[in-house]
């Protein structure tokens, strides 16, 4: 029988390891929205293929898919993909799945945060989110991982974790009234510790240029390791992304992680700005409520959106001419782990893009 778990991950001795420690598995959630994926959800179906059996190559994944498209993932995905049904929302499990915690005696449960679709009733970007929110109760009782409820509002990609008691944030969004207005930075600081087990906090204030999601730190920065960090870049002062990236290069390189470590900070290039075309924005379903998609706007492409598996990388290609440079850059900064590229232009046409759509559960 799986308990819900009074106390907190801290105090019970657990944290949450950073990404590129060893995986059990990863968790995915099939795209289906008409009113957000064009056409259907066609396009995304075969940009969410390529990822899982790109993940696959390194460890196992799980894809969650509603009963009206179970058939058809099954269908699409390889055998070695185990496809479970499950109800949701929308298909971003970074975001709306648990947390997983270890300990170093070989356990390990999970976080269910509250999810209100990225601000709720004050700038949300769907309704209704009640099937996404039950998402890590419905992951405990499959896998038999206990689990904390954690009285926060949170969403996974606006943490990144070094393993080693360190957290990287954003300002735009964990101190958005949107989120958890009723909470000081000194209480949030206080509910990631004890649900975490982070003894400190890099508050970056922004994250990329119109990302959706309030800044999520997942598109802006990421650890490669710890004391290592990955942070998107341009280099033209005219683009608004380069004060953004610039500001928080800054704070990275006078910070010290919870380690007392300074931080070894590496610029990885953004690919041009991605626009929304005439025709990708006439093939979404338009409904009062969800976040609307329009010809011009401009989407937040990074490549630090990856996803590190089991002796992998897989990132984001936008068949930009930065493509190749990215790739380079991760494979420099990744010696022992294949890096594997997947074209995502319409991952992000959603409003996310690799990382975004997966979670990855640690092996005790």
């Amino acid at each position: 029988m799986v308990a819900t778990l009074s106390g907190t991950p801290a105090r019970d001795g657990y944290r949450m390891p950073g990404e590129f420690e060893p995986h059990d598995g990863c968790w995915m959630i099939w795209p289906e929205r008409t009113d957000n994926w064009r056409m259907g959800a066609k396009p995304a179906e075969k940009a969410f293929v390529a990822v899982a059996e790109a993940i696959s190559r390194f460890e196992p994944v799980t894809m969650c898919v509603s009963s009206r498209q179970f058939v058809n993932a099954r269908h699409k995905l390889s055998s070695k993909i185990r496809v479970i049904e499950l109800s949701n929302n929308d298909s971003w499990m970074r975001d709306v799945g648990p947390t997983f915690v270890i300990n170093d005696k070989g356990g390990i449960r999970l976080v269910d945060w509250d999810f209100n679709a990225w601000g709720g009733l004050e700038g949300g970007l769907y309704f209704p989110w009640d099937q996404d929110d039950l998402i890590p109760r419905k992951v405990a009782e499959i896998t038999g991982i206990d689990r904390y409820k954690a009285p926060l509002v949170l969403e996974g990609g606006s943490i990144h974790v070094d393993g080693e008691g360190t957290l990287i944030t954003t300002e735009e969004c964990l101190l958005n009234p949107n989120r958890n207005p009723k909470l000081s930075r000194q209480e949030i600081e206080g509910l990631l510790h004890d649900y975490l087990g982070v003894e400190k906090i890099i508050w970056l204030p922004r994250g990329c240029y119109n990302d959706e999601t309030d800044g999520h730190v997942d598109n802006l920065c990421c650890f490669v390791r710890p004391g290592v960090v990955l942070l998107t870049w341009t280099d033209d002062p005219d683009d608004p992304q380069h004060e953004i990236s610039k500001e928080a290069y800054e704070i990275l390189r006078s910070a010290t992680d919870a380690r007392g470590r300074s931080f070894e900070v590496h610029k990885l290039h953004q690919p041009a700005p991605v626009i929304v075309t005439a025709e990708e924005a006439e093939g979404v379903d338009p409904v009062e409520g969800t976040y609307p998609r329009k010809e011009g706007d401009r989407m937040a492409g990074s490549y630090v959106n990856f996803y590190i598996a089991n002796g992998g990388v897989v990132m984001p290609l936008f068949n930009d001419p930065a493509d190749q440079a990215a790739m380079a850059k991760l494979k420099e900064l990744f010696p022992d782990r294949e890096v594997v590229g997947v074209y995502s232009r319409e991952i992000l046409l959603g409003g996310g893009n690799i990382h975004c759509i997966t979670q990855q559960q640690p092996r005790p």
